[in-house]
């Protein structure tokens, strides 16, 4: 019988507990003084903080990629796609397009280890929203060096404006 009435003690604490935590949550929404996310980070105009090491949306280095496959082999799910074709008169690949799919991807930045030039890390841009599926495709290769590389930042402009492009901007290492 003691047994039982612990086990109904339990029962209700814990249930008790949980709504206690519902009901703090819940009545913090009603503070006056809380605000938007919005209002607290001025988004977009000015970018979220992030972490140091927050693994974001990746930053790629055409110029030094030898197109060698290692980071879309280690990828777990399978969204990178390299295109390469042989250096005519050289020896070597030149990339034609580093494609990463981020309806797949889940950031785990296994594909940035393997690279033997560093080429490839993960950034911290943190969104990159679109209405299609279509816009989650990047093809870095068809991006201007200074957004797939350099300081600015990955967004979805640049992105729907790389997809216009027919050649790629940069031919590869090699060139």
């Amino acid at each position: 019988m003691i047994r039982w009435l612990r086990d109904i003690w339990d029962a209700v604490f814990t249930v008790a507990q949980g709504l206690w935590v519902t009901m703090r949550y819940w009545l913090i929404t009603y503070d006056p003084e809380r605000k938007a996310f919005t209002q607290h980070f001025e988004y977009p105009e000015l970018p979220v903080p992030v972490a140091p090491r927050y693994r974001g949306f990746h930053r790629y280095d055409l110029t030094t990629c030898i197109a060698c496959d290692q980071c879309a082999k280690a990828c777990p799910v399978d969204c990178i796609y390299i295109g390469k074709e042989r250096v005519t008169g050289g020896k070597g690949f030149k990339v034609t397009g580093f494609t990463i799919d981020y309806t797949k991807c889940m950031f785990c930045a296994l594909c940035v280890e393997p690279c033997p030039v560093d080429c490839i890390f993960m950034g911290s841009t943190h969104d990159l929203s679109c209405y299609s599926r279509d816009g989650c495709l990047v093809d870095f290769a068809r991006l201007p060096v200074d957004v797939a590389w350099g300081r600015s930042t990955l967004n979805p402009t640049a992105v729907a404006a790389s997809k216009t492009i027919i050649e790629p901007v940069h031919g590869g290492p090699n060139q």
